[in-house]
C-alpha cells in the first residue's frame, strides 16, 4: 500500500470519528436533520465546567487575592480557607487572556510581516504555514519580534516567585580587603634635644609612655654655653657701647641656643642670668623613647626623648597588586584591630606608595584614623576593608540578577505583559551587594532579581529547539515522500 492510500485512508477515519462525535454531543430531533439550538449550548457549558468531583486542583490562593498560594489546603491567620483553583479555570483565563490580546493587537497595530514559528530566517507578506502545519507569527508595526524572548502567564510568575528591579545610576562601592599594622602619625613625632654641651641634673618624666602636654617640665639642665649667651645679652642691653654689636645680634645668639622663650623674658626682667634651665615639652604627646639619665652629660645634637601625638595614628595596610588600582586619595575605609573585635574604627586613605614589594608583590596604602582615647596601640595587626570606587555614579543591578556561567552573563529583562527576554550584558565592578553593568542594559529596565534561572531555563530550552530546526533539513512534503 502507498503513501497516499494510507493519507487518504487516515483522512476518512478522521471525517467519520468527528461526525460521530458531533451527533452523539448535539443530537437530533426526531425526523430533523437539523440539530436543536438548545444542544450546542448545553454541551459547551458542560465542557467548561466539570463536576466538582472530577474537577482537579491546581493550587489555592488566598481569599482576598493577594499574592500567596499554597499547594495544599490552607488557612489565613483569621482562620478562613483559602479557595482552590481548578485546571479548567486557569486554561479559560490563559484562552481568554490570549484572546484579548491578540484582537488588541490586530485592532489597533499594523501587519507588518509573518515569521516562521520555529525561528528560521524565512517571512512571508501573508498568513502562512510551515512544513508541520504551525502558523506564521504575525509581527506588528511598532512591536519588536520577541526573539529569544519567552511569555510567562501571571499565575506562573507569581507561583515562582519572580521578582524585578529597575537597574540605577548608584555610587558603587567595592571592598578592598587588606591586612595591616598600626604606626605613629610621622607628622606629630618630634626629638628633644640641645644646641649645646650641658649636664642634666634632674629628670622630671624619668619614664616611657608617659603623657606629657606642651611646657611641661622635662628635666634641669646646667649649660655653660647657654649661661655665657645670657651674660652677653644682659651686657648688651645695659651697655649698648660695649663689646657686643647689638641687643638683636645678642638676643639672636639665645634663640640659635635654641634657650626657652620663658628664660629670655624673665632675663629682659632680671639681670642675673639663670644658672639651670628647666626645659619645657615642645609639644604634647607620649614618651616614645627616654635615653635622658640624671646627672649625665649631654653632648649637642643627642637624643634625649622621642614624642608622639597619639591622638592621630595611622594604619599601613598591604593591598595585593590586583587591586592596587581601585584604591584612590580619600576613600573612606574600616579598620578592625584585633584587640578590639567589636569594634571598628573609621578612617581615610591619604597616601599610596609608589612602589610595590617585590616579594609579597603588595602596595602600602596609608589610612589615617582618629584614636582621641588612646586605645590603638602601635604595631596592632589590623584587618582594613577599604571603600574602592565609591565616588563614580554607575549602572547597577543586584548581584543576583546575573545569571553567570563563567562564559556568558546574562540578566533577564521584563518586558511587559508577562514577556522577559534574557540579554547579554558585559560586566563591572562589584560592591555592596550590586554589580557594574557596562554594556547590554539601560537605566529603568526591569530585570528579574529572583527565580530568573526558571525563565532562563525555559528560554535555553527554546533557543536550542530553535537552532535544532535550523540546522535540520528542510524534509520534503508528505505527498512527494516516495516508498
Amino acid at each position: 500500500m502507498n503513501e497516499r492510500n494510507i493519507v487518504a485512508m487516515a483522512v476518512v477515519a478522521l471525517i467519520a470519528s468527528a461526525l460521530a462525535g458531533y451527533r452523539l454531543g448535539a443530537g437530533t430531533w426526531p425526523n430533523s436533520s437539523r440539530p436543536t439550538e438548545m444542544a450546542p449550548a448545553a454541551t459547551a457549558q458542560g465542557a467548561a465546567r466539570a463536576p466538582p468531583s472530577e474537577r482537579t486542583v491546581l493550587y489555592w490562593k488566598h481569599p482576598d487575592g493577594e499574592a500567596d498560594f499554597s499547594p495544599t489546603p490552607k488557612k489565613t491567620p483569621g482562620g478562613r480557607d483559602y479557595m482552590p483553583v481548578y485546571e479548567d479555570q486557569e486554561a479559560e483565563s490563559k484562552d481568554t487572556k490570549g484572546q484579548q490580546a491578540a484582537k488588541a493587537k490586530s485592532g489597533k497595530r499594523k501587519v507588518l510581516h509573518y515569521r516562521n514559528p520555529m525561528g528560521l530566517p524565512d517571512i512571508s507578506p501573508g498568513p502562512k504555514k510551515d512544513w508541520m502545519g504551525m502558523d506564521y507569527i504575525p509581527v506588528y508595526q511598532g512591536g519588536e519580534d520577541e526573539g529569544s524572548a519567552v511569555k510567562v502567564s501571571l499565575d506562573k510568575v507569581q507561583r515562582s516567585g519572580v521578582h524585578t528591579e529597575a537597574a540605577e545610576m548608584r555610587r558603587l562601592v567595592q571592598p578592598v580587603h587588606a591586612p595591616g599594622v598600626a604606626k605613629p602619625d610621622e607628622r606629630t613625632l618630634r626629638t628633644v634635644t640641645l644646641r649645646a654641651d650641658s649636664f642634666i641634673e634632674e629628670l622630671y618624666v624619668n619614664e616611657t609612655g608617659k603623657q606629657v602636654r606642651a611646657g611641661d617640665r622635662l628635666f634641669r639642665i646646667y649649660s655653660p654655653q647657654m649661661v655665657r649667651a645670657q651674660v652677653d645679652f644682659r651686657t648688651a642691653v645695659t651697655n649698648p657701647g660695649g663689646g657686643l654689636r647689638s641687643e638683636p645680634g645678642a638676643l639672636q645668639k639665645l634663640k640659635n641656643l635654641d634657650v626657652p622663650e620663658s628664660v629670655i623674658t624673665e632675663l629682659r626682667a632680671n639681670p642675673s642670668p639663670s644658672m639651670t634651665i628647666d626645659w619645657p615639652a615642645p609639644v604634647s604627646g607620649v614618651v616614645m623613647e627616654k635615653k635622658a639619665i640624671a646627672g649625665q652629660m649631654v653632648r649637642a645634637g643627642e637624643e634625649l626623648y622621642r614624642l608622639a601625638d597619639l591622638s592621630s595614628i595611622w594604619v599601613i595596610a598591604d593591598v595585593a597588586e590586583q587591586d592596587m588600582g581601585q584604591v584612590r586619595l580619600g576613600a573612606a575605609a574600616q579598620i578592625t584591630f584585633r584587640a578590639f573585635p567589636d569594634r571598628p574604627f573609621d578612617g581615610r586613605v591619604t597616601f599610596v606608595l609608589h612602589e610595590l614589594d617585590a616579594r609579597t608583590r603588595t602596595g602600602k596604602v596609608r589610612i589615617e584614623v582618629k584614636n582621641p582615647e588612646h586605645r590603638i596601640k602601635h604595631e596592632m595587626y589590623a584587618d582594613v576593608e577599604i571603600n574602592a570606587g565609591d565616588g563614580d555614579q554607575r549602572l547597577t543591578v543586584p548581584v543576583s540578577a546575573v545569571i553567570d556561567s563563567g562564559n556568558r552573563q546574562v540578566v533577564i529583562v521584563e518586558r511587559g505583559e508577562g514577556l522577559f527576554e534574557p540579554r547579554p550584558v558585559r560586566l563591572g565592578f562589584r560592591g555592596d551587594g550590586l554589580i557594574e553593568i557596562r554594556e547590554g542594559l539601560k537605566a529603568g529596565e526591569k530585570v528579574v532579581v529572583a527565580a530568573n534561572f526558571l525563565i532562563d531555563a525555559e528560554s535555553n530550552l527554546r533557543e536550542a529547539l530553535r537552532v535544532f530546526a535550523a540546522d535540520s533539513p528542510n524534509p520534503a512534503p508528505a505527498a512527494e515522500v516516495k516508498q
